[in-house]
Formats: C-alpha cells, structure tokens, sequence
C-alpha cells in the first residue's frame, strides 16, 4: 500500500469524529436525554482515560522489565511532565476564561447592556458559555490523543506492518465515531444548539490530528513523542471529566447518570476489544 494510501486512511479514521457531531444539533430533547446524552459523553472520556494512560505505559514498563534504567527513568520524567502539563495548563486557561467571562459580565451595565449581551449571544464562537468551553476543552483533549493514535498508524506503517496499519486505522476510527458524541455532550447537555460552523470547528480540532500523527509516525518513529503525547492526553481528559462528573450532579439523574455513564464505558471497551480481535 503506498504512502498516499495510508495517508487517506488516516485521515478517514480522523473524519469518523463528525458522525457523532450532529447529535449536538437534535431538537426538543428531554431533559432526561440531555442527562443520558451528557453521562454517555462522561464515560466515553472516562474509557478513553485508561486507554491513553495504558498506552503511555505500555513502553514505560517494557524499559523496566528490561532493566533499562536510565531509559526508564527518561521516559518515567517524560510521562510525568507530560501528565502534569496537560492537566495544569487546562486548570489554568480555564479559570482565565471563567475570569475573562464575569469581566465581560460586569462590564455590561448601563443604557444598551441588553443589546450587548444579545448580539454577543449571537456569536457563533463564545467561549465565555462554559458549555461551548468544555467542549472545546474536550475537543483539545481529544486531539492530542488521536495525535498519539496517528502516530501508532504511520509507525506501523513505515514499518511495513502493513496489515497493522490497517487494523489500527479502522479501529481508530470506531473509536472516534464515538468521541463525538463526547465532545457534543455538554451542548446537548444544557439545551445549547451548536451551529454547524461550530460542530466543524470541534471536529477539526478532535480529528484532524489523527492525520498529522500518521504523517509524523510514517516520517519519524518515536517512543518518548508517543509518550509525551498520550499523556498529555491523559492529563487534560482528566480534567475535562472532572468538569463533566459536576455538571452530571447538576441532572439530579443520578440513577440515569449511571446507567449511561456504564454504557459509554461499555461502548468504549467494545471498539477496543474490535481491535485486539482483528490480532493487534
């Protein structure tokens, strides 16, 4: 299979993220399916944690069953920096947009406030609603993960394990049909409807890094960028999951919550399992 071929491939596998976008633009929702809409999202994320935290791991552990000390310890640093990262730099460009967003609050007072306000809510792109902003902080999320899965594409493949490759890109690309509806989670959630501008812009930022990491991993091959990656990943899904568990509370669903939080799980857990029937 030639290069431009699996390129394609990997930018499919990132595509698959829109199918689970336009959920976001349903109408008349109840509030009980927001609640289950915005749980199924949660434990998508919450599958999709253990997935990027065991592949962070994975070469981490084969160093120390090796006995490879220094390598061990040089990759142990990596994940930890990177863990660390991904989750701090959420924490605090969030509280910056909370910050930003009461400014822009206390400033409309006075003659012509409304009309402010009203032609601000008719922006397409307004990352003062926390929802939209957790989306985009999910959306972010999920990008830097699907960089690491691109980049286990374009490695299998510039070592001509072709069939892997392939494997790997049809999972890959079950896994993101799903990641939409993560993403989409707290607009539905809280009764938004996103324009479709919007869904293209969260799916660009979720899907198109799978593309960029199978061109950087067909050209360079790489266990500490793979590292770096997914746990950068791993940090800032964490903290997006932490924001979905408080607005998942707010539901007063907590039976329902559950229930579909199990179910985003089991459906993360299937994709995977596809996977490793397919021989990977």
């Amino acid at each position: 299979m030639s290069t431009g071929h699996i390129l394609l491939l990997g930018a499919i596998a990132g595509a698959t993220i829109f199918l689970g976008l336009p959920m976001g633009r349903v109408r008349g929702l109840s509030a009980n399916t927001r609640s289950g809409l915005s749980a199924f999202a949660t434990g998508i994320l919450v599958f999709l944690l253990w997935d990027v935290l065991t592949n962070a791991v994975d070469p981490i552990e084969v160093a120390l069953h090796a006995h490879r000390w220094g390598r061990f310890s040089g990759l142990a640093a990596l994940g930890a920096t990177g863990f660390t990262a991904g989750l701090m730099v959420l924490v605090y460009y969030d509280a910056w947009m909370k910050k930003r967003a009461n400014r822009r609050a206390t400033n409309l007072v006075g003659p012509g406030a409304a009309a402010l306000d009203e032609f601000a809510d008719r922006k397409w792109l307004d990352l003062a609603t926390p929802a939209v902003r957790l989306s985009f902080l999910i959306a972010i999320g999920i990008g830097v993960h699907n960089f690491g899965e691109g980049l286990a594409i374009g490695q299998a493949a510039a070592a001509s394990e072709i069939s892997l490759a392939v494997t790997l890109i049809i999972g890959f690309g079950l896994h993101n049909a799903t990641e939409g509806f993560g993403i989409c989670g707290p607009l539905t959630g809280e009764g938004i409807r996103p324009t479709w501008k919007l869904l293209a812009l969260l799916g660009v930022i979720g899907g198109a890094p799978t593309f960029l990491g199978t061109v950087v991993g067909q050209a360079w091959s790489s266990d500490a960028v793979s590292v770096v990656f997914f746990t950068v990943a791993a940090g800032s899904i964490l903290y997006v999951v932490g924001e979905l568990f408080a607005v998942n509370r707010r539901y007063g669903h907590p039976v329902l919550v559950s229930w579909l939080m199990l179910l985003g799980i089991v459906a993360g857990f299937a994709t995977d399992f596809i996977v490793t029937a397919a021989g990977v």
